[in-house]
């Protein structure tokens, strides 16, 4: 992981200032349960508070791939890993969002309520000057994944400790019902797992936000 350690606000303030030479495309990388998606948030809301329409927000969870496919192919335990996702779809829509010669682009966005990603649920527009892609497997040293790499100009990872991570995610789940069965093996074959490769399997970061 390494990286040098940095608060959100000092993120703000090197992106707000790169930003001024063009566009420019973070990878906020981070384990399930790391709190990344709520620091992208907080991240783009402290830009957009500077200056309107700046920032926007980028979820690798969209590409997610669907349980109409998961399910047949046996991989739904697994869904969150590396190859349940649609690392292509996302590396096309990095490289239309770098040459920025459209109005906008339309992303897709989870749903986790559904478990489903809703297709063009958010539009980018070409004046948008900070992306903020956050999700696990952003900078995966390993195919189809590492393609993504050159497609960043800045990256951070969100840095917690494993029993924060087990906290958190147990209290996920209890909210979402699941049964104490369903719940440990959620922890133990996926969700845990697949944040110790996020942690040991991603290239190098130039930054590192704690969370924990």
């Amino acid at each position: 992981m390494a990286g040098k350690a940095i608060e959100l606000s000092g993120l703000a303030d090197i992106l707000e200032a790169r930003a001024v030479g063009g566009r420019v495309i973070v990878a906020l990388v981070g384990a399930p349960g790391s709190g990344k998606s709520t620091l992208a948030e907080k991240l783009v809301g402290k830009l957009n508070g500077r200056k309107p329409g700046l920032a926007a927000v980028l979820p690798m969870d969209g590409y997610h791939y669907d349980d109409l496919y998961l399910i047949p192919a046996g991989l739904r335990p697994r869904k969150g890993a590396p190859h349940t996702f649609d690392v292509g779809g996302l590396y096309h829509t990095l490289k239309r969002l770098r040459a920025r010669d459209e109005a906008e682009v339309a992303v897709p966005v989870f749903d986790r309520k559904i478990e489903i990603a809703r297709a063009g649920a958010r539009l980018i527009p070409a004046e948008v000057g900070v992306i903020v892609v956050e999700g696990n497997w952003l900078l995966l040293d390993q195919a189809p994944w590492d393609r993504l790499r050159p497609m960043f100009d800045v990256t951070a990872m969100v840095d917690v400790p494993e029993y924060a991570l087990r906290a958190r995610l147990r209290g996920r789940w209890e909210r979402y019902g699941l049964s104490e069965p369903e719940i440990v093996a959620k922890l133990e074959e996926n969700d845990l797992p697949n944040g110790r490769l996020v942690r040991e399997g991603s290239g190098p970061v130039e930054w590192r936000l704690a969370n924990g």
